[in-house]
């Protein structure tokens, strides 16, 4: 049995209860001790603090320094600000990353996806900073800095050769905004060169998003600015089933926070039919950062393994078994 670690544990919205209690199950059922710190945060909580993310949830992941959050409802248009965007600013968690493979057991148009999505996760226009210039115009801020673009390089650099991947992407719009995507590209090729044995290239994100469904394999680990990353890492988990079976991660120097990167669903949230595959496997994750790399493996396998039984997939997946029936397969599964 491992020794007891500790992490902060936000349960989330609408089904975040239930698919991260899925995921708590798995991983004690692999043996991974660990003592989890409750914290709330979301919808449910704004009217007692004033705020999605209370002070007390971001004090508990800075002194355990790993969290595991559910999924969070964002209102559209108003109300209060993404709980999930001031997480990754007030803890500088700075890369976003989101590994897309292909599982066995779940038909898609594609066969062999192996990618991963690095998204710089602190600025740019989904940094939200927007303001009324005048009665109908609306004015949003894209600021990009030479010291964000070069970390998220390094750590996308650094990540293919820890990880034995061969080809960094740089992705960009600086045929059109010269000045900003063109300092993105010019720092990722300045850190490129300090990895020559990683291959790199670049590519417009258009043109990106076209090859992306034309051939995904082409693909090893792509390198995005914020919004775009948003985007193509949501069109990257469409090519392997969804965003149902894609972990995330957002990653910091002395944070991390491990998260299923689908939504909240309140319409089918208390009803035991969620699919837990992406909070499991981003508990792997999790798991894994903290240094249990077999225990994550065998974690990732039981998914694998689970999933090729039709019997045990989701009705998001064609199948008919509920969140109880499949994460008891997983757990039975665990080798």
């Amino acid at each position: 049995m491992s020794s007891k670690l500790a992490a902060t544990l936000i349960p989330g919205d609408g089904i975040g209860p239930e698919v991260t209690e899925a995921a708590l199950r798995v991983v004690d059922a692999a043996g991974v001790e660990i003592a989890w710190d409750r914290v709330e945060a979301g919808a449910e909580v704004v009217a007692k603090f004033g705020t999605p993310v209370p002070e007390a949830v971001l004090n508990s992941i800075r002194a355990h320094g790993v969290a595991l959050k559910g999924p969070i409802t964002t209102p559209v248009g108003e109300g209060f600000r993404s709980a999930n965007v001031t997480l990754r600013q007030a803890l500088d968690l700075y890369a976003c990353v989101r590994p897309v493979r292909s599982q066995p057991g779940i038909q898609t148009r594609y066969e062999g996806v192996d990618l991963v999505v690095v998204r710089e996760n602190t600025e740019g226009l989904y940094s939200g900073l927007e303001h009324r210039v005048a009665p109908g115009v609306v004015e949003s801020l894209k600021v990009v800095t030479e010291a964000a673009c070069l970390r998220i390089a390094r750590y996308a650099f650094e990540l293919a050769r820890n990880t034995g991947r061969r080809t960094v992407t740089a992705v960009h719009k600086a045929n059109i905004m010269k000045m900003s995507d063109g300092l993105f590209l010019e720092c990722a090729g300045r850190v490129a060169r300090d990895y020559r044995d990683i291959e790199y290239d670049e590519i417009i994100i258009d043109n990106c998003a076209m090859q992306l469904v034309r051939n995904p394999e082409r693909f090893d680990v792509l390198l995005l600015e914020n919004l775009y990353g948003d985007i193509i890492s949501d069109l990257c988990a469409g090519l392997v089933g969804g965003l149902g079976v894609v972990p995330g991660m957002n990653m910091g120097e002395g944070c991390a926070v491990f998260e299923a990167v689908h939504g909240s669903a309140p319409d089918i949230a208390g009803r035991g039919i969620a699919n837990p595959t992406a909070v499991i496997l981003s508990s792997a994750e999790l798991v894994r950062h903290l240094g249990r790399d077999t225990a994550a493996s065998r974690i990732e396998d039981a998914v694998s393994a689970a999933l090729r039984d039709p019997a045990c997939r989701t009705r998001d997946l064609g199948g008919e078994a509920d969140l109880a029936t499949y994460t008891d397969a997983v757990i039975a599964r665990l080798g």
